[in-house]
């Protein structure tokens, strides 16, 4: 049976960007996937060609669907359902780049001060 639209949840589902419909379809119901420029329902049924955006923690996917499955299957496989688009791939690519080189601002937190930085502390109010 040839299969032209399917769901959107499922489809999410079947090429592996969320590990069950149902947190798929709460990401569709929270407004981080996007056909074409509008919100969409885990009820949207996609086909071939239509575009979509997705955000999920910190990236944001665009991606065209170039394939239709019900079932999840392989990794390789669910790769072919969609192709992202090079401006994507580029904005992915430079905010990995920023994250690798950004510092954790609880690195700098240093604690409670021990008692030689007390001491110390003491001392320079004296003075």
């Amino acid at each position: 049976m040839f299969v032209d639209s399917v769901r959107l949840d499922k489809w999410l589902w079947a090429a592996r960007f969320y590990k069950s419909r149902t947190i798929a379809a709460s990401a569709i119901e929270a407004g981080r996937v996007h056909v074409g420029d509008d919100r969409a329902k885990p009820a949207r049924l996609i086909k071939v060609g239509d575009k979509l955006k997705i955000h999920r923690e910190q990236e944001h996917i665009e991606l065209l669907v170039r394939g239709i499955s019900e079932t999840r299957r392989a990794a390789t496989l669910a790769r072919l359902l969609y192709e992202e688009t090079p401006e994507s791939m580029l904005a992915r690519q430079t905010a990995a780049e920023r994250r690798k080189y950004y510092v954790e601002p609880s690195q700098n937190i240093e604690g409670r001060p021990t008692k030689r930085d007390r001491r110390a502390l003491e001392r320079w109010r004296e003075t």
